[in-house]
């Protein structure tokens, strides 16, 4: 068994957000990670693709999200289960921002909009 302290948790930072790595391959050796999203009212990530699929859960706030064709509205307690291989684009509602928390196995490799692979994470590696 391992136990991963809250002062262990490895926080990224990036223009779109905050992440907050509880659990990953380096960060207490799972084979799944898990994260905490922070995004500020307004705040969006970029237009992107992984290569398995995630599952998000709203703990607090909303926002609209684009999943391949399809654009909707999430609010704390909903889930969305994203498929690999479609592009996704979260913009966190312009008064109070959201708090989710994420997983997706260990090895998920992150591409942009034009397929350029930006390799794995920080924050789930």
């Amino acid at each position: 068994m391992t136990v991963v302290r809250n002062t262990d948790a490895r926080v990224t930072e990036t223009p779109g957000g905050v992440m907050t790595t509880l659990a990953s391959p380096t960060l207490g050796g799972a084979s799944r990670s898990l994260w905490r999203v922070e995004v500020k009212p307004g705040g969006q990530g970029p237009l992107h693709d992984f290569d398995v699929e995630q599952v998000w859960t709203w703990i607090t706030g909303s926002a609209t999200v684009s999943l391949g064709e399809e654009t909707f509205t999430v609010a704390a307690g909903d889930t969305v289960i994203m498929p690999a291989r479609t592009a996704r684009q979260i913009v966190a509602d312009a008064a109070e921002g959201y708090t989710a928390v994420v997983t997706a196995p260990g090895d998920a490799h992150a591409f942009g909009a034009d397929g350029k692979e930006f390799g794995t994470p920080a924050w789930i590696a």
